[in-house]
């Protein structure tokens, strides 16, 4: 496994642990297991409601905070506020700063939210900050403004959605794609595609193993996410093989511009004000 150069001159590991869906008793126990077995970066968000979870697994594991690579996100709203949402994360994860925070969605006003996150990059409580799930017109719009650009953009990104566009504007810009749906959330269809069964076989490994791979070798920093711990040790295990050119190119023919997750309106709009009720009873 290898380290990203971001922008600001810092890495991030390229192979990481989600935590996206995963409950308390489920992150605590992921996170846990994935870092005494090499994994060093983990992401959550605020919007997950498993913080509390995910530092309970990382003061369990042992491992010296300085060793990993922490992120979270913050959700639409509450973005005059920013610094107090920092305070609470930061609480939550029972850390002293986070390696990365994220704006989950291009929602609210952003510009504050943005500048106050900048703060808080001047202050140490926040070494990196970026973007999640933000359009290139959304990523043009916040550089008009931007002091710190951002390190990074989370998108969903796979064999069936691999956004080229957003790719190449963010490569000219420095700006680094994180996938999240690294594996189209294990679509049928996608996971049926036969390139994957020849792939599998010809280098004795899992199709999971093969998008995995194919994620790595176009340069995304990876995410999966798994409670299970035969496949957290199986996803991370793909950096003893390499495809070809050719291998690589016909993967990334299979793109249909294909999304399998999207918020409906209503959490969009309000999603953090019903979220927020929830923070404290957090387990």
């Amino acid at each position: 496994m290898k380290d990203i150069k971001m922008n600001n001159g810092l890495t991030i590991p390229q192979f990481g642990l989600g935590t996206f869906r995963l409950s308390p008793d489920e992150a605590e126990n992921a996170v846990y297991f994935a870092l005494l077995h090499g994994y060093r970066h983990i992401d959550t968000a605020n919007f997950y409601l498993n913080e509390k979870a995910v530092g309970r697994g990382i003061k369990k594991s042992g491992v010296p905070r300085e060793e990993i690579f922490l992120t979270s996100k913050v959700f639409p709203g509450y973005y005059k506020k920013i610094h107090e949402v920092v305070d609470e994360t930061l609480k939550r994860l029972d850390v002293e700063y986070l390696d990365l925070f994220l704006l989950h969605k291009p929602f609210g006003n952003v510009k504050v939210a943005w500048k106050a996150l900048e703060e808080e990059v001047k202050r140490g409580r926040i070494k990196s900050i970026g973007v999640s799930n933000f359009l290139i017109k959304d990523i043009d719009k916040l550089l008009e403004y931007a002091e710190i650009k951002p390190v990074l953009n989370q998108i969903e990104n796979h064999p069936y959605n691999l956004e080229s566009k957003l790719r190449e504007h963010h490569q000219k810009l420095g700006i680094a794609i994180e996938a999240w749906y690294p594996l189209g959330s294990m679509n049928s269809k996608l996971m049926g595609e036969p390139i994957f069964d020849e792939l599998a076989t010809k280098y004795n490994k899992s199709k999971v193993q093969i998008i995995l791979r194919w994620q790595i070798q176009i340069g995304n920093i990876v995410i999966p996410g798994s409670k299970n711990e035969a496949h957290i040790l199986d996803n991370i295990n793909i950096f003893d093989f390499e495809l070809t050119q050719d291998e690589m190119t016909r993967i990334s023919s299979l793109n249909r511009n294909k999304k399998f997750l999207k918020l409906p309106r209503i959490v969009e709009k309000i999603g953090t004000p019903l979220i927020r009720l929830n923070f404290d009873k957090q387990k």
